[in-house]
């Protein structure tokens, strides 16, 4: 069997970080007429390579067979809209942007941010994969493009005269498969003297909160700073500032801007966050080796719960079908026997099945007509939103089970 690669440096990849088994694509939701069919499982076996220390899956589908249609929009998180509101404002501050700049998002999704700078007069252009997902984004009047986005669209993009002032990279770095080329691609499109922001979930908050369910196959890289500043390095460009985010369970926020380009010193922020990462052993093959058994105890407390309470005779309902609950499920092995149902606000997911272990998802409504005795928060993230959202569901004695980083029963 021929050794998995670096898709950074590579270096073949021989240490484990985590192996969580096998599983499904985490966004292929299941038609009810489906339900028969046979379905894909690919290993979720995270890697670390020695050489770059960059945590990576091999790439077993096409970034197209997951991307092309896709059933996340941005916008049904209220708080994920507040977020990229709050951003833009800032930024535009920050940046001094205005009607003669233009800002690029890549992975624009449903529009969800750019239409923030488009009320306030700002030219943007979105570049978005999903066609389904890039249609919602047009309603809302913002311009976007079904491309994937390479140094070769960057380049091309570059050279119409659209190199932008802002390039924005939200939660998207981690799920290409060709990283060099997407790098290459940011530097293509960015102005000199423009700046690049780009948000990911930070490996340290990852290994801290033991958030294995944020590994699915759409996420093929899992970043430290430390792996961020040595890849974008290679392609010319100095991370100069970084900013910690409550966002996804802890990200990172790097802001980004042609090595070359002799403005912005390296700040504080950076110098310091670096440090923390080499002191907590993320700058050694050694730190990596520790997280398995971690995952493992979590598994087995979850399922003990869950166990105790339908032997009990209490009933249990999921709240929310993001793939990180897809990741969990699928790990741990819990079927619609532990888990009856789920519901979702997203009407695409609504009517389908989880991928792999065919849990059904319905509307929110479903909580009131069924009255479950346990309700587990799948996007355990936005737990404080949805324990405000069914508030009411305490009138029944309904307790909650957020699963990450630790089994708990909220009363």
């Amino acid at each position: 069997m021929p050794t998995a690669r670096c898709r950074f440096c590579d270096a073949p990849l021989q240490v484990t970080f985590v192996d969580l088994g096998m599983s499904p694509l985490c966004e292929s939701y299941v038609a009810p007429d489906g339900l028969n069919r046979m379905e894909p499982f690919y290993p979720l076996h995270v890697w670390v390579c020695e050489k770059c220390l960059l945590v990576q899956l091999e790439r077993y589908v096409g970034a197209e067979e997951i991307f092309t249609e896709y059933a996340y929009f941005s916008s049904y998180a209220t708080f994920w809209v507040k977020h990229a509101e709050d951003y833009t404002t800032a930024t535009i501050e920050r940046l001094g942007l205005g009607p003669s700049s233009l800002v690029v998002e890549l992975a624009s999704n449903d529009g969800y941010l750019l239409q923030h700078f488009i009320r306030c007069g700002i030219p943007s252009l979105g570049i978005e994969p999903a066609a389904n997902v890039a249609e919602t984004a047009r309603a809302k009047g913002v311009e976007t493009l079904v491309r994937f986005f390479d140094a070769k669209l960057g380049a091309a993009l570059s050279a119409e005269g659209r190199a932008a002032d802002l390039v924005i990279a939200n939660n998207v770095l981690a799920q290409v498969p060709d990283l060099n080329s997407f790098v290459a691609g940011i530097r293509n499109l960015l102005k000199s003297g423009g700046i690049a922001t780009l948000e990911f979930p930070h490996l340290q908050r990852l290994v801290e909160g033991n958030q294995f369910d944020t590994i699915y196959h759409e996420h093929f890289s899992y970043f430290s700073l430390l792996a961020a500043e040595r890849i974008f390095a290679v392609h010319g460009m100095t991370v100069f500032d970084v900013e910690e985010l409550w966002t996804h369970g802890g990200s990172l926020r790097i802001w980004v801007r042609h090595s070359e380009d002799g403005t912005g010193a390296v700040g504080d922020r950076v110098v310091a966050l670096r440090r923390r990462e080499e002191e907590l052993g993320y700058g050694r093959i050694e730190g990596y080796r520790f997280f398995q058994e971690k995952v493992n105890r979590t598994k087995r407390r979850l399922l003990q719960t869950l166990i105790r309470a339908r032997e009990e005779g209490k009933r249990v309902a999921g709240y929310g079908a993001p793939g990180k609950g897809n990741t969990l499920l699928n790990y741990c092995g819990i079927r619609s026997d532990l888990v009856e149902f789920t519901v979702d606000k997203n009407p695409y997911k609504q009517g389908k099945f989880l991928p792999g272990t065919h849990i059904p998802i319905h509307a929110p409504a479903k909580i009131d007509e069924e009255k479950p005795d346990y309700i587990l928060i799948l996007p355990w993230n936005f737990k404080d939103e949805i324990l405000e959202q069914l508030a009411h569901v305490r009138s029944w004695g309904a307790k909650f089970i957020v699963p990450i980083p630790e089994t708990l029963i909220i009363p």
